[in-house]
């Protein structure tokens, strides 16, 4: 006897139709120091290919780079955060200009594959005494397939030893951080340890995506975590995976990657 299993068929495609309406969404986000896209094993040299294909390679949602240059001269007078955007894919950008540099401006940026909006540069504050190079804080909400929002920031703490500009750096951009509703995701290069007080003050507000961090510089035979991506609160986002990304060629840092589920 013939039997007629379309109506099974159907029940099943609708309840995973209807699943599919309840899955949470994820975002994939990327933190990347990319050293004004020059190679460390090659001075002078400036490979935005290189840069590009170690983003592509892992297909992010939102990425948050450091040392970025516009349009400057060692950079062939090119518009870095535009051009890694289009060969990347991830559509809108963002560029935070922290000093003049050779002729044009050297920053942060965001490259998203989703609309950006409400998109601010804050200057960060640093000691005068120190003489040390200003730095800033990049942020703009992304609004994700379906409408959901969330906040992302860029940012590149002061590099100097003493860690007094990025401890009012990261005591700044807590108090920027505090009356946000929205999820907030900041990602970045902290040029500081774990161990320091700069990153147990970032995490009173913030919560890591990896506890015992793998270390991220340098890239060959790597001994430090600097990098870092952080979120709030814990009830709207939860971390799905962490890892840092072995590519030694393209800057002088390993990009760091996270995939979140958004409550």
């Amino acid at each position: 006897m013939k039997r007629n299993f379309y109506p099974v068929y159907l029940v099943a495609i609708g309840l995973l139709a209807c699943l599919s309406l309840y899955a949470q969404p994820t975002i994939k986000v990327m933190s990347y120091n990319i050293h004004h896209c020059n190679p460390p094993s090659r001075p002078g040299v400036i490979d935005l290919e290189a840069i590009a294909n170690t983003i592509k390679k892992q297909d992010p949602d939102i990425v948050a780079l450091q040392e970025v240059d516009m349009n400057t001269d060692r950079s062939g007078k090119v518009n870095q955060a535009a051009q890694l955007a289009l060969k990347t894919g991830l559509k809108s950008f963002y560029f935070a200009k922290a000093i003049d540099h050779e002729g044009g401006d050297y920053g942060v940026a965001i490259l998203s594959k989703y609309p950006l909006d409400d998109i601010d540069t804050y200057r960060l504050p640093m000691d005068s005494a120190t003489k040390a190079e200003p730095r800033v804080l990049a942020v703009a909400i992304a609004t994700l397939p379906g409408g959901k929002k969330i906040r992302i920031a860029s940012t590149h703490l002061d590099a100097q030893k003493e860690p007094v500009n990025r401890l009012l750096q990261i005591k700044a951009i807590d108090s920027i951080a505090a009356s946000e509703s929205l999820p907030f995701i900041i990602a970045g290069d902290f040029n500081a340890e774990e161990s320091s007080e700069v990153i147990k003050t970032l995490d009173r507000s913030f919560t890591r995506t990896c506890g015992s961090c793998a270390p991220t510089i340098p890239v060959i035979n790597p001994k430090k975590a600097i990098d870092f991506i952080a979120y709030k609160p814990e009830e709207l986002l939860k971390v799905k995976s962490h890892q840092v990304v072995n590519e030694t060629y393209a800057s002088d840092h390993l990009p760091v990657v996270a995939v979140f589920a958004i409550q």
